[in-house]
Formats: C-alpha cells, structure tokens, sequence
C-alpha cells in the first residue's frame, strides 16, 4: 500500500465515493490507486470550475462530501470561483490538491506555488502531507472539517512522494462535531421578543432551510409571523405540501421597502443582511433603520432545532403553512421571455427534480411560478460567482441518479464553465441545460446604471455585449455530445422542455430571448 491507496481508502471508510477530478503529473499515483478502489466513482471534468462546482452540487444534494483531484496552485486555481460559491453554501467537500515531491520542492519548478495560501482563502482547513504515513490520517482529519459546523472545503495537499511512497496504516473513521443546541433560555427571550414586536420577521440562513426547518418554519408563519430566508439558499425543497418562505430581494433599496416598518429581525443561522454591492448614496446594511435585531442561532448551532422549540414557545399552530399545488393552465404562446420559459418548466418540471440556478436577470419568474409547483429542491447561486450552473448540476446529477435536474443559466455565465457539457455526456448524466440567449451580459447593463456609472458608449458597449459573433449553443453542444435543440417562440420552447422532462439523458435547450 502506498499514501494513495491509504488516501482513497481512508476516503472510501469515511463515505466519500465520488471523485471529481482534472489530475496532472504529480497526481498520477492517486490515478492508478482508483483502479484498485471501485467503490470510488472517477468524474472527468475538462476545466478545474467544473470540478469544484460539480463537488459542490454533490455536497448540497448528498448531504456529504465529494473529493476533488486538483493539480497544484494553478489547478486550485481554477477551480477557486466555484469553491467561493461552495464556501457561502458551506458544502462539505474534501479537496486533494497534488504537489511536487517534498524534496523537489526547493528548486522553485515551473508549476511551484504556495499552495497553502492560495487554499486558505476558501478552505476551512489546509494541512500538507510530509510523509506517506500521515496521509491516511490527514485524510480522515480533512473528512471531518469539511462537515464543520457550518461546512466547507477541506484541502489536503498531496505531495508526490507522499503518494508513491509506502504507507503503513490507512485513516480512522472521521470524528464529526455536532451543533451545539440553543439555550433555553434564547428561545424564551426570542417568543417574548416576537410577541411584543409590532412587525417582526425571522430571518433564515441557507442550514436553516431544510425539509425540518421549514416545517417548523411553517408553524411560526401560520401564527401570523412573517418568515424569509436568505436571498441565495445553497439548498431548498419548494413546491406542493413545503413552506415556501420569502427570500430577501437582490437590489438593496427594494429589500428595504419590502421590510420598511419591521421592528424585529431574529437571525437564525445566519447574520445581518447586506447589500450585494455598495451603491452611491445607499444603504449597506439591509436592516430598517430603528429595527432591533436577535440572534437566536449561530452558524455552528442548531437552528432547526431552535425553530421547532420557537414554535412551541409561541404556540404556533401544530400545521405548518403549506404551498398548494397550482400548476399553470394553457401553454404560453408567443413571443418567447423569460415568463413564457417560466410557465413551461411550471407545466412539467417532474416530482423529485433538482434545479441548478445560474440564470442571473431571467430566473426570477420561473423562481416565481414553481413556488406551487410539484415537489422540487431549488440550488441557488449562494457566492455569486456565476458559471455554477451546468457544473452544480453535474454533480447534483452524481449524487442523486433516480432524479430529473434543470439546469438554468444566462448566456453569459454559461460560457465559464461549458466544458461541463462533455461530461454531462460522458457520464450520461440527465441533465436538462436551459440557456437563456439574449447576447448581452444584462445584468451589467443594470448595473452600469445602478453605479452611476452612465449610458454606455462604444467602448463599454463592447464589454457588455455577447452577440458580435453569436454564440451557436446548440452547435456547442453537440460537439461537446449533447444534442441540443434552439428556441425562438414561446410554442417551440414548451414542447422542447415537455419533450426533455419525459426523455432520460442529457439535452440543452437554447432559449433565443430577444
């Protein structure tokens, strides 16, 4: 046995079989070491963004971790903005990021970098391998980090030596902290707090949002007190039978006018809103102005459980406010928007599916119109790092096989990470990719506004546009080995969607918006 084989079986003890990988030299021997593990599924992946955000995908969806197989910095590198989403989604994911042999270290090779730093910023735990001993160890530690609380991205670095070299022992089975419960005496102060606010809200951070949480959830609604979460969930069952709270809105001056006169805010698993971006002459802090704000669980405590000694405390009645099922009639027709897309994913979207969202300007009315749909897991764009959207859906796809995933995406974000096409393919994964095609980075043309930064002129309009030449995204796909099929009228794309949620296997839909 050497450190690879202790690596990918200490992994294996530890439940973590599914590996995302772009490997390069130095992590040959963890390659090899995969022909003689098979319960470790190998993923593929052309583009590092599309590994990280495949591991996200499977973390959010498995509720465990996936490893990563990165080459050195630049690897890590690449892969960093998905890790970035991964980190505000607190998925647990262990990444495995090769180096160069211990002792070839100080020769400053072309590939050499301080991987540890470029880790740290995204990791909650970065620890390098000196000796083939430790891997398996290491290993087991990085398990257990990655599930927090909250969760994140533990990163060990794999030198080459520490890979090939003989190993002793593989690692224990990783030791998991458990959140620590909520004070008694909180929850009494947060019902007395809620009774005597005129216009309170609870505010639910993305662990606070589960099929638990939300029931208790539910409970405090139907007392009559409102319930939102936060604007970018990593994670959320909508649909018929769930509650389906608020979500704090993007723009920073509406989610104001949305909670003007709230006296209360009671944070759980979560912390004061802010604004995405600083704004000329706006506020930071989504916070009214005179609004009290209580904690009543951190990040590393157990909220669901909170929420559900809330309810008592308060209570609530033992029925949760629950979403009907109100699914659209008549299939739009017409010109083709994003409402007219939004009906028909209402209309078909199957019980059970996953939806990867990356769809920037053109989600919000299919946000809007599956709220009554039938049962579904919504994932969000939690860090804002667009290009998530095929990538999350890969691994989404990984981790839950009997399941429909959509993944919706604007033109723009989809071009970061469109390698992830090819594996889509090569895994035969049954993945629907919706591009909504409108040739502009629209969300920057909002923004050049918002920012006071002006009308753009020829030269801005030449970053802000996507159309000179137009990108063939159907050609795209089929040489990557999707068959896709493009969209112009509202009657195309709802039998194109209808045709894809009955069909297994990967498709892309071109939405031409105009």
């Amino acid at each position: 046995m050497n450190g690879a084989d202790a690596l990918i079986e200490t992994l294996i003890d530890n439940d973590v079989t599914a590996c995302f990988a772009n490997p390069g030299t130095s992590e040959m021997q963890f390659v090899s070491a995969l022909d003689r593990q098979p319960k470790m599924r190998p993923v593929l992946c052309l583009f590092e963004g599309v590994v990280t955000g495949a591991a996200d995908g499977y973390g959010r969806i498995a509720g465990k971790p996936a490893c990563t197989l990165l080459h050195l910095g630049p690897g890590y590198g690449n892969g960093l903005a998905n890790l970035h989403n991964a980190r505000r989604a607190f998925t647990p994911i262990v990444n495995v990021i090769g180096d160069h042999a211990t002792y070839h270290r100080q020769y400053d090779a072309p590939l050499a970098s301080d991987i540890a730093a470029i880790a740290g910023a995204n990791s909650i735990w970065v620890k390098s391998a000196e000796r083939a001993d430790e891997v398996g160890a290491l290993a087991a530690e990085a398990v257990g980090a990655s599930y927090g609380p909250p969760g994140g991205s533990a990163s060990l670095i794999l030198p080459a030596d520490c890979a090939w070299s003989p190993a002793n022992a593989t690692g224990p089975k990783a030791v998991r902290r458990a959140k620590a419960a909520v004070a008694a005496d909180a929850i009494e102060v947060a019902a007395r707090k809620l009774r005597a606010a005129a216009k309170p809200v609870i505010l639910l951070g993305t662990n606070a949002c589960g099929e638990a949480a939300l029931e208790a959830a539910g409970r405090i609604a139907a007392a009559g007190i409102r319930v939102m979460s936060d604007g970018f969930i990593a994670r959320t069952p909508r649909g018929v039978g769930r509650f389906s709270p608020d979500r704090m809105m993007y723009f920073g001056e509406m989610a104001l006018a949305d909670l003007a006169g709230v006296d209360l805010m009671v944070m759980v698993e979560t912390t004061q809103p802010v604004a995405f971006f600083a704004y000329p002459d706006k506020p930071s802090v989504l916070v009214p102005e005179g609004c009290e704000t209580f904690a009543l669980a951190s990040r590393t405590e157990d909220g669901t459980a909170a929420l559900h000694a809330l309810a008592d405390a308060l209570g609530a009645p033992k029925e949760p406010r629950r979403q009907p099922l109100a699914l659209p009639g008549a299939a739009p027709s017409g010109p083709l928007t994003p409402a007219a897309v939004a009906l028909s994913v209402a209309r078909y979207l199957p019980e059970g599916a996953i939806v990867s969202d990356d769809s920037v300007t053109s989600g919000q009315p299919i946000l809007n119109a599956t709220r009554t749909g039938r049962p579904h897991d919504w994932l969000s764009l939690t860090g804002g790092a667009i290009g998530q959207g095929i990538p999350l859906a890969v691994g989404a796809a990984v981790a839950a096989p009997g399941r429909k995933v959509v993944s919706l995406n604007g033109d723009g974000a989809a071009m970061y990470t469109e390698q992830g096409l090819w594996t889509l393919a090569r895994e035969g994964l049954d993945v629907t990719v919706v591009i909504f095609a409108n040739n502009v980075y629209r969300i920057l043309g909002i923004e050049l506004g918002r920012t006071g930064a002006g009308e753009p002129g020829p030269a801005a309009s030449k970053l802000l546009g996507l159309g000179d030449p137009a990108i063939d995204w159907v050609s795209l796909a089929k040489g990557l080995g999707v068959p896709g099929v493009r969209c112009q009228t509202a009657e195309a794309f709802d039998a194109a969607f209808a045709r894809a949620m009955a069909e297994p296997g990967p498709c892309l839909i071109e939405a031409a918006i105009p």
